[in-house]
């Protein structure tokens, strides 16, 4: 019965967002919330003008069919929803201001940690002190749990920070960000059930239905953001997508899983801080243009072909982490 609901939580969230995206879409340029490119970004110029902020267009199916089909706020998949939301809401304000001001400079980057780091020390604290989540991680290939006691606390503040930055930072090429993140809660979908299916629980059942929903809004939002894009998500999606990352490996007790599931979040915020290191350091750069996936654009690998390679990866640790959980069970 559980699955049922499950794959009809997908289709509705599906289904309603696809129904919205063209209303959304058609709103968003008559407004004229437009995508205005980094100046140095020139290969992207083609891009300059393309409609923004279309993270709604998941966000709002996600939210609405998800908390219908987890119906008790006191659930950890309802928490997910906030999280995902409070995360967006930043995001949305720094994109407002993009449009705004005709220029890509939203909110600055100090404002934006101090927003980001109040959500983060408020579900660091939830998390500790819940008693499906506390503060016990587990390792994932050492099949152990370790307690991290108060420690617990800084550690997902850190977690969430981050993670939130790193699916931000990804968010550069047409579908690049959509098509990772869909990876990523297919995995943790799986994940979810096997958990489900050893230890039943409302909150994990919570957690896989915030999944499924989030799954659906993805796949409807691809429809527009595959390459060419009609329409981009922004810091509204791309924020919200990153604490919802999060969510999933903190309240799932799995954090260490984003840095697998997560590898090209792990690897896209590295390249950034390579480069910034050590053009302060020695004033040369390591790569043509960071992050990576611009760099490899400069290399002359194409646009889709650089999206399908990051998909690829990240489907294929999502594999390895199924088969490390399946040996354990």
């Amino acid at each position: 019965m559980f699955s049922v609901k499950i794959i009809i939580s997908f289709i509705l969230t599906f289904l309603l967002a696809m129904v919205l995206s063209n209303s959304i879409i058609r709103l968003i340029k008559r407004i004229g919330i437009r995508q205005t490119t980094l100046f140095y970004v020139d290969n992207h110029n083609s891009k300059n003008g393309t409609p923004t902020m279309g993270g709604i267009i998941f966000i709002v199916p996600i939210t609405i069919i998800a908390l219908i089909y987890i119906k008790s706020i006191t659930l950890i998949g309802s928490i997910a929803i906030f999280v995902m939301l409070s995360f967006s809401l930043i995001g949305f304000l720094d994109d407002f201001l993009k449009v705004k001001r005709m220029k890509n400079l939203g909110l600055k980057a100090y404002q934006k940690i101090i927003a980001q780091s109040l959500i983060s020390i408020v579900v660091a604290l939830y998390c500790y002190y819940h008693y499906a989540i506390g503060s016990s991680v587990f390792i994932p290939f050492l099949d152990i749990y370790l307690d991290l006691k108060w420690w617990y606390i800084p550690f997902t503040f850190v977690v969430f920070i981050a993670t939130t930055n790193s699916v931000n930072l990804t968010d550069g090429l047409d579908g690049l960000a959509t098509k990772t993140a869909i990876a990523y809660f297919s995995t943790f979908l799986i994940i979810l059930i096997l958990l489900n299916f050893k230890s039943p629980s409302q909150n994990t059942e919570s957690l896989i239905l915030f999944s499924s929903c989030t799954l659906g809004g993805l796949f409807a939002f691809l429809w527009q953001n595959a390459y060419p894009a009609k329409i981009f998500m922004g810091d509204t999606g791309s924020l919200a997508l990153g604490g919802g990352v999060a969510c999933v490996a903190i309240f799932s007790k799995n954090p260490f899983l984003i840095l697998v599931i997560g590898i090209i979040y792990v690897v896209t915020s590295i390249s950034v801080i390579m480069q910034v290191v050590s053009f302060k350091l020695t004033g040369k750069r390591i790569f043509k243009m960071a992050p990576l996936h611009h760099h490899l654009e400069y290399k002359g690998i194409k646009e889709s072909k650089i999206v399908s390679y990051y998909t690829i990866i990240t489907i294929f640790f999502g594999v390895i982490s199924v088969w490390d959980l399946i040996r354990t069970l």
